[in-house]
């Protein structure tokens, strides 16, 4: 069907509303937007759906959502009845339309008669990864587009482990969407009469109580925070999200006395008023937090997401300057800590192990080999981290005591299977009191790690290329490399080929060929013979392909001088 085709159909359609159809009509003479509208449907992979709010077929709106869900529910029900009697736990974000996407995918699923667990309002993504596992459920749903700018929504799809959907999974979604109508396939009950029926149960207070029992569990050393109480001061920002409510709460419990929130960011709002862009990766997001720690006399500034999944955090230097650290430092930082503290407190277990992406700085295996951990890879993405999870811990063959990717993501106990900024703000916020008792702050800290452990650098490139034109750009990119490896760059030598596709490995002075653990995704990865890495792969959720710049050196200039380098042949790749 063409473009023109379905933007018939969606017009003549008796399930669109009347203001949906003037919005079709409105755009009734602007053919490149009709194109850009019904050019396709969004595609449902690993993470789902996001896209911009919208009527369309390539958009976010309740057609899109009632037809991922009639396909998702069709799924659940191919795993049997006793599966599909377990149920669905759902949860929302702050953003615009969330609420009313989230009990759309609450009817649908009712009117397929699966059970539902919805939260009674908006809710940290943690939270249905716990809520999945907490109540035995088959799966979950989050209506969240993250960090994106406010005209983005998304859906995210968990299954029963409280991870996101494995790739098998996800192309059975997709394969079912593909096979079924978008309007006349949906079973749908209405929801007053769902919830009068049982059929969808609103989960409260009780299961936000049993999740933060679970990451008060995660404090290692309560009383450092207690020696510094009385003076340690820090900053939290929710960005206008969801972490409003238990991130405090959980600093509280704690013991923390002087947590300021921001208070022009602790009001839900999806149009995000006082940030150009609610991510805790941009400094200029903490604006109105620095103002208020500098006030205030705080060092610590910690900021979540609006699905309350990543948190970033801020840090006061020697000048007197608030500097923001990215999250492969963070998690360096965190990982170190976590060590020292388990250590001390008698809770590190046998065969610890560490978790990070195949992006993610090495310095994090250089701190866990170096203090006894194992350390191990997987491919971006929190499912991949969750998996290994359960495989090693399963196999008996190591306790995983910390995941982490450098996108500010987060994971640490067995109670989720996602990212989690309400457990890490707790962590990241024992760890700055407890260097506080040592008269440090964690720009102190972070200096103190590369004395011990060496200097690392790394840069995440985002080459954009949007529009329709844009995913053939991409494509194109990645198949160039594939078919024309590069043998130096920016003047170093290549000593590695590795595509993580078919985990081809190839010796490039020799062209000797052998074969990783990883394989199944689309990541090109080059080992340069200064022991810089560059990994190159396209976004699983934007229209952009990111290049990510892994280095070291003896001192900090060298390795700042590599990633420099290295950022200037990166982007010649878009041209």
């Amino acid at each position: 069907m063409s473009y023109r085709e379905s933007y018939e159909k969606w017009l003549a359609s008796p399930a669109l509303s009347q203001a949906e159809k003037d919005e079709l009509t409105a755009i009734s003479g602007d053919e490149k937007e009709i194109e850009s509208r019904f050019f396709g449907p969004l595609e449902f992979g690993t993470a789902g759906l996001r896209g911009t709010m919208c009527v369309g077929l390539h958009q976010m709106n309740v057609h899109v959502i009632r037809h991922a869900t009639q396909a998702f529910a069709e799924v659940i029900l191919a795993e049997g009845a006793e599966a599909a009697r377990r149920g669905v736990a759902i949860c929302y974000d702050c953003r615009n339309h969330s609420d009313d996407f989230a009990r759309e995918t609450a009817c649908v699923m009712a009117g397929n008669g699966i059970p539902v667990r919805l939260f009674d309002a908006l809710r940290p993504t943690p939270e249905v990864s716990f809520a999945v596992r907490e109540y035995g459920c088959i799966a979950g749903v989050n209506v969240t587009a993250s960090h994106n700018p406010k005209e983005y929504n998304g859906y995210k799809v968990y299954w029963q482990d409280g991870a996101q959907l494995p790739p098998h999974h996800a192309s059975a979604i997709a394969k079912k969407m593909e096979e079924l109508d978008l309007f006349d396939c949906v079973k749908r009950m209405d929801y007053d009469e769902a919830v009068k029926q049982g059929k969808i149960v609103l989960m409260g207070a009780e299961t936000d109580e049993a999740f933060l029992t679970q990451v008060m569990g995660q404090v290692n050393d309560k009383a450092a925070v207690e020696r510094v109480a009385d003076t340690f001061k820090m900053v939290y920002t929710p960005f206008h999200g969801t972490g409003y409510k238990l991130i405090p709460e959980a600093l509280k419990r704690l013991g923390m006395k002087h947590v300021i929130c921001v208070p022009e960011q602790m009001v839900i709002d999806g149009n995000f008023p006082t940030v150009a862009s609610p991510n805790p990766e941009n400094p200029e997001g903490f604006y109105l937090a620095v103002d208020l720690a500098r006030k205030e006399g705080a060092d610590f500034i910690l900021g979540s997401d609006p699905d309350a999944d990543r948190v970033g955090i801020m840090v006061r230097t020697g000048d007197g300057e608030f500097k923001v650290l990215s999250g492969n430092q963070t998690g360096v930082l965190l990982l170190d800590y976590l060590i020292g503290a388990k250590k001390r407190t008698g809770k590190l277990p046998e065969k610890p192990v560490a978790l990070k992406t195949i992006v993610t700085t090495e310095m994090a295996r250089k701190v866990a080999e170096d203090n006894g951990l194992q350390c191990y890879d997987t491919f971006t993405g929190f499912k991949f981290l969750a998996e290994k999870k359960d495989k090693l811990e399963g196999a008996g063959e190591g306790t995983v005591i910390f995941s982490y990717e450098e996108s500010y993501g987060y994971m640490l106990g067995d109670y989720v299977r996602d990212k989690d900024a309400v457990t890490a703000a707790l962590s990241l916020t024992e760890m700055a009191a407890w260097y506080a008792g040592q008269g440090m702050t964690l720009y102190d800290a972070l200096l103190a790690c590369y004395e011990k452990y060496g200097y690392y650098g790394e840069k995440t490139l985002n080459l954009v290329m949007p529009g329709l034109d844009g995913l053939k750009k991409m494509a194109a990119l990645m198949a160039g490399l594939r078919e024309a490896p590069p043998k130096e760059i920016a003047g170093v030598d290549v000593a590695q080929w590795k595509d993580y596709q078919d985990g081809s490995v190839v010796e490039v002075s020799s062209g000797a060929k052998s074969t990783m653990e990883l394989s199944g995704s689309n990541v090109l990865r080059y080992e340069l013979t200064d022991g810089t890495s560059l990994i190159v792969r396209p976004s699983g959720t934007e229209p952009k392909v990111k290049v990510y710049i892994l280095a070291n050196g003896k001192s900090r200039e060298e390795a700042d001088a590599k990633v420099a380098k290295y950022a200037a042949w990166a982007e010649t790749l878009k041209q």
